[in-house]
């Protein structure tokens, strides 16, 4: 398979659609990005939209134009060997311009690595990496590198029956969350059970999650309001699939907006899963999930489901 790497995954490709400004709203709300550079007569697109000017959407690319022969032969192979399952592990972006409303985008991609096997705990494949190099108007753009996982699913263990279950036995360890220099103040502040968001020094405005930087005037400096904790589901979503051993389906997650403004992601509880709705007054709980672990949660607010 290593054959098939520096060879071309997808050439001329062409974006559905030039640049645009309600694309640019869309995706700005979605983020909750209100950074001023992304509207007016000179507005720009947020760089990280870069991979959805060249995505094909439902439909794909008309005819499959821009996809190689090479491109269709390597995931054949892969297919035919028994890897056929598929998951997106990373992507990698540069950016070397800023893109405009009115940019005509195109792209060419090439294969840049193919692992040799490995196995993971969803089974055995080999990661397959290409890069895309974006033009704008025929001006090199920015460059994204996208890593997926083509394997073959791993069998799963048959789940012991109830009454075979060994006493004692412990339940799975909850995930950690990963704390760093960034964000530790954040996660001090759970321990003493207060929510903590950053507020910048400069201009004022709260941000969420913590960053180390202002992203509306970049100013590095910072310091902390404690949230009421009072908020209401933005958006949600009900998880049944996969399972995780430490996780008991179906359970909310929801996009919580405080009523400071900054929005986070955590549990919705005190409700069933499929009760909870957009606009749901909840507040926050901080959780003794074990007993190294505590995590904020949102509650619904008594009644808000009726």
């Amino acid at each position: 398979m290593k054959t098939y790497e520096g060879r071309p995954a997808a050439e001329a490709g062409v974006g559905k659609d030039p640049v645009n400004e309600p694309m640019i709203r869309h995706w700005c709300e979605a983020m909750g990005d209100e950074n001023p550079a992304y509207a007016g007569p000179d507005a720009v697109a947020p760089p990280t939209m870069l991979q959805a000017w060249t995505m094909g959407g439902l439909n794909g690319h008309k005819g499959d134009a821009g996809r190689s022969a090479a491109y269709d032969a390597l995931f054949g192979l892969l297919d035919g060997a028994g890897f056929t399952s598929v998951v997106a592990t990373d992507c990698e972006q540069e950016y070397l311009r800023p893109l405009r409303p009115g940019d005509v985008i195109t792209f060419d991609a090439v294969i840049e690595s193919v692992s040799a096997q490995k196995t993971t705990k969803l089974g055995t494949g080999h990661f397959v990496t290409t890069r895309m190099d974006v033009q704008a108007n025929g001006e090199p753009a920015g460059t994204h590198r996208f890593r997926i996982l083509k394997y073959a699913p791993a069998h799963s263990k048959p789940r012991a029956e109830p009454h075979s279950k060994p006493r004692g036995k412990q339940p799975p360890a909850r995930p950690r969350p990963v704390i760093n220099r960034d964000n530790s103040g954040f996660w001090a502040g759970v321990e003493r059970q207060q929510l903590l968001v950053q507020r910048c020094t400069d201009c004022a405005a709260l941000r969420f999650p913590w960053l180390p930087g202002c992203n509306g005037c970049g100013s590095p400096r910072w310091d902390t309001v404690e949230a009421s904790g009072e908020g209401t589901v933005y958006s949600y979503v009900v998880m049944h699939h996969p399972p995780f051993p430490a996780f008991n389906p179906p359970y909310a997650v929801g996009l919580v907006e405080l009523a400071e403004g900054v929005r986070m992601i955590s549990n919705v509880v005190g409700v069933p899963a499929d009760e909870v709705r957009i606009g749901m007054p909840v507040r926050v709980e901080f959780r003794q999930v074990e007993k190294d672990l505590v995590l904020p949660v949102f509650r619904a607010v008594p009644g808000s489901a009726d």
